[in-house]
């Protein structure tokens, strides 16, 4: 089970850290969502139609997709609270 981050009880340093790491993964996410698609493109292009390499690749975009947006998210949650301890 995940672990729940409370951001609240993080100093500023340590949840500028946090903006990093999730930044870092965010752009990760981005990356293999990228690849997927040119793995999609390179197979449709090479070998035409193909349900196993495009209903693969689509399965992952939508879990990967799904994993950034909750990144997304906690992104904003974590400027949110810097913001907080800013003023």
């Amino acid at each position: 089970m995940a672990e729940v981050i409370k951001y609240t009880e993080m100093t500023k340093e340590e949840l500028l850290l946090e903006q990093k790491k999730l930044k870092t993964q965010q752009i990760s996410t981005a990356v293999l969502i990228g690849f997927m698609v040119g793995v999609m493109a390179y197979g449709f292009f090479t070998k035409g139609f193909g349900w196993v390499y495009i209903s693969i690749s689509l399965f992952l975009i939508y879990i990967l997709s799904k994993g950034g947006k909750k990144i997304k998210l906690m992104i904003e949650q974590v400027k949110a609270e810097i913001e907080k301890k800013s003023i």
